[in-house]
């Protein structure tokens, strides 16, 4: 039996995989943000469990303090973790700041996974991590020196861009530096969820006849999460189940060594 903590596990991919991996048996550790949506995934993925009760936790990836409560939480519960889906993050409407003085999508979708693996990093030790990227990567430009950006020159799909070029040089750093541990990323498709900014943007991730399921996001979310080591390649960016390169401006290793260095000074580490 493994132990899974997927984050963003409230809808979408998130909830799809909790429930796929609940019912091969595994321990399954939810991970939200809001309690009503949150209470439902519960129930959902308690319906699908086959071996031990699924666990609960709650936590706003906007906020670097609750992340840290969440890892303090995470440890107490289990000294061991066998795999950490960071799947949690999104895209904005506006500009905001977050309490740490970040913008917010780069906070919610480098700076807080980044933090939570770093904190979780002795009890992955012979595990994997799986971070949800997208194409969306593609033509991004990544500033490690500047997590908190211009209002005035902010773009929703820009920010969000970043944000999963991060997840891929995070990928490919964590794999430089963690042997021990398994890292992945990976381009979910573009997914029929309540994803995005605006009621445009949410129309067209529910309604456009092209989009992949939740429930086939899922399912290459689990593969990832429990295929045996042997078949996945460490530091590597799946598009379904083959590693795939991404755009090549992310193939730099001194960036990517950047990038973590200013995530980790950013995060307190």
């Amino acid at each position: 039996m493994r132990t899974i903590v997927v984050t963003g596990a409230s809808s979408g991919v998130g909830l799809a995989a909790a429930q796929d991996l609940a019912a091969q048996g595994d321990q399954v550790v939810v991970v939200g943000r809001d309690p009503g949506r949150l209470s439902a995934a519960m129930a959902a993925v308690r319906a699908a469990a086959t071996g031990p009760p699924p666990a609960e936790f709650r936590a706003d990836f906007e906020s670097l303090d609750q992340v840290r409560r969440l890892a303090d939480d995470l440890l107490a519960a289990y000294p061991a973790i066998d795999v950490l889906a960071n799947n949690a993050g999104g895209m904005l409407a506006a500009y905001r700041k977050t309490e740490d003085g970040f913008e917010a999508t780069v906070a919610s979708n480098h700076l807080a996974p980044f933090l939570l693996t770093n904190l979780l990093r002795e009890a992955l030790r012979g595990g994997r991590v799986v971070n949800t990227s997208s194409r969306a990567h593609q033509g991004a430009r990544v500033d490690p020196d500047d997590f908190t950006g211009d209002p005035a020159k902010w773009n929703g799909w820009r920010s969000y861009g970043a944000g999963k070029a991060a997840n891929i040089l995070f990928t490919e750093e964590a794999a430089r530096r963690w042997p021990d541990i398994l890292s992945v990323a990976f381009h979910p498709g573009v997914v029929r969820t309540n994803f995005g900014a605006g009621p445009v943007t949410r129309f067209f991730y529910k309604v456009a006849p092209f989009l992949t399921s939740a429930e086939k996001a899922g399912e290459l979310l689990t593969w990832l999460a429990t295929a045996p080591a042997d078949e996945l390649r460490n530091g590597a960016y799946y598009v379904g189940h083959k590693a795939t390169q991404p755009d090549r401006r992310l193939a730099d290793p001194a960036l990517a060594a950047r990038l973590w260095d200013s995530s980790a000074t950013a995060t307190g580490l």
